[in-house]
C-alpha cells in the first residue's frame, strides 16, 4: 500500500506528458489545416471560427466548475482583457504568416517567445535576469536571424507576421504570470475565451465568403480538435507541473516539418534547420534556468491554434 501512494504520482506525471505530446500533435496539424486554408480564406475568419469552439468550451468549462459569474471575477479586468487581445492578435499574425512562409520557418521564427518572454518579465514584472540567461536570449536572437538571413527566407510580410506573432504570445504569457499570483485558470481561459470571441467575430464577419466542402471540413477539424486537444491539455497540467510540460512545446517544430514535406512538398534547408536548432536550444536552457530559480509559469491551457 505504501508503495503504490509513492509512485502514483510519478504514474501521473508519465501521463501527463503522453497526453500533452498527443495535445500537441493535434495542435500541430491544426497547424498544417490552417496553411491549407489561409491560401483561400482570411486569417479573420477562421480565427474568428477557431474562437466560436474554444469560447463555447471555456463557457462550458467554467460552468462545470461552479458560477460563471464567480469566473470572471478577477482583480486584473485590464490585463485579462488585454491578454484576450494579445492572443487574438497573435493568431492572426501566424495565420497570416502561413499565406507565404513555410510551416517549419514560422514555428522557427515563432518559438523565439521564451527569450522574448525573459526580456519582458523585467520591465513588465520586475523579474531581475543575470547574465546566463541575457546570453542565451541573444544566442537565440541570432539563432532566429540565422533563419531569416540575407538570401535566405524573403523578408515579406510573412517573416514580419511571424515575429509578431512570437512577440504578441510572449506578452501574453509575461501577463498570464502576473494575474495568475491571484486568478485561476478557469477565470484567465474564460477571459480569453470570451474576449477572443467578441474581438475576432468583430472583425471577421467584414471577411466572411461561403465556404466550400473542403473548407468547410478544415474549419470543422480545427474547431473539433481544437477543444478535444484542450481538454487533454487540461488533463495534463492536472497531472504535471506546467514547468515539466511547457518544453514539449517545442514538438510543434518537428511535426511541422514532417507535415510540410508530406502535405506541401517543401523541405527546408540546412542554415534553417541550424537557426532553428538554435533557438530551441537557447529557449531550452532559459526554461530550465527559469525553473531551477522557481519562476512561476503560466499554467494555462495552449490557446486554440497555438502549440
Amino acid at each position: 500500500m505504501p508503495s503504490t501512494t509513492l509512485t502514483a504520482p510519478k504514474d501521473n506525471v508519465g501521463r501527463g506528458m503522453v497526453l500533452a505530446l498527443i495535445a500537441l500533435f493535434i495542435f500541430s496539424t491544426q497547424d498544417a489545416v490552417g496553411k491549407y486554408l489561409v491560401q483561400t480564406l482570411s486569417p479573420f475568419q477562421t480565427t474568428m471560427m477557431r474562437f466560436w469552439a474554444f469560447a463555447a468550451f471555456a463557457v462550458v468549462l467554467a460552468a462545470s466548475r461552479g458560477s460563471l459569474r464567480a469566473a470572471f471575477q478577477t482583480r486584473f479586468p485590464v490585463l485579462q482583457v488585454l491578454r484576450g487581445v494579445l492572443l487574438v492578435v497573435d493568431i492572426w499574425m501566424f495565420v497570416a504568416s502561413l499565406k507565404t512562409v513555410q510551416l517549419p520557418v514560422v514555428q522557427s521564427i515563432t518559438l523565439i517567445y521564451p527569450l522574448v518572454v525573459t526580456l519582458a518579465a523585467v520591465p513588465l514584472l520586475g523579474e531581475k535576469v543575470g547574465i546566463f540567461r541575457i546570453s542565451a536570449v541573444l544566442v537565440g536572437f541570432l539563432g532566429a536571424l540565422f533563419i531569416v538571413r540575407p538570401g535566405g527566407v524573403p523578408l515579406d510580410w510573412g517573416v514580419l507576421f511571424a515575429v509578431g506573432s512570437g512577440v504578441a504570445y510572449a506578452l501574453y504569457i509575461v501577463f498570464t504570470r502576473k494575474v495568475s499570483a491571484s486568478d485561476t485558470a478557469t477565470t484567465s481561459m474564460l477571459y480569453v475565451g470570451v474576449v477572443g470571441l467578441v474581438l475576432s467575430s468583430a472583425v471577421g464577419v467584414f471577411f466572411w465568403q461561403p465556404l466550400d466542402l473542403q473548407e468547410a471540413l478544415g474549419v470543422g477539424y480545427i474547431m473539433v480538435t481544437g477543444v478535444v486537444a484542450h481538454g487533454l491539455m487540461i488533463v495534463a497540467l492536472g497531472m504535471a507541473p506546467a514547468s515539466v510540460l511547457q518544453p514539449f512545446n517545442y514538438t510543434s517544430l518537428p511535426w511541422s516539418i514532417v507535415f510540410s514535406y508530406f502535405i506541401f512538398g517543401h523541405l527546408i534547408d540546412l542554415p534553417t534547420v541550424v537557426g532553428a536548432v538554435v533557438v530551441v536550444g537557447a529557449g531550452l536552457v532559459v526554461m530550465a534556468r527559469e525553473r531551477f530559480r522557481k519562476i512561476p509559469a503560466a499554467a494555462v491551457p495552449t490557446p486554440p491554434g497555438r502549440e
